[in-house]
């Protein structure tokens, strides 16, 4: 069984507030859940984001992966540190010149 940290939707109709979850991956989005760890409110000004510490960094330890939105979150509270992004190198031979379209004229004069 996979356990994900998932945002669950609370609140009312275009005045969303989340639930910071603990559920199994293939269960619905506000469907059945294993724990409660906080709370996100992203309408507020400041956005709102309250975490049981000793919650997440168990969680977290005992393998639950988080959902992207999850992820970005906790690493703006420096739960956990942000992927770095592998770039390949530009080579010369991926760079290439577009190909000159050649017309019947060109093609019969040669």
């Amino acid at each position: 069984m996979t356990v994900k940290i998932k945002l669950q939707r609370r609140g009312r109709a275009k005045k969303p507030v989340y639930r910071v979850v603990i559920q199994d991956s293939r269960t619905a989005r506000d469907g059945k859940t294993i724990d409660i760890i906080g709370q996100y409110n992203p309408l507020s000004e400041p956005m709102v984001l309250e975490l049981d510490d000793e919650k997440v960094k168990q969680w977290l330890g005992n393998g639950a992966q988080p959902t992207e939105t999850v992820e970005r979150l906790l690493i703006n509270k420096g739960y956990i540190q942000a992927k770095k992004q592998k770039v390949a190198p530009a080579s010369k031979e991926a760079v290439k010149e577009p190909a000159k379209k050649t017309t019947k004229k060109a093609a019969e004069e040669a």
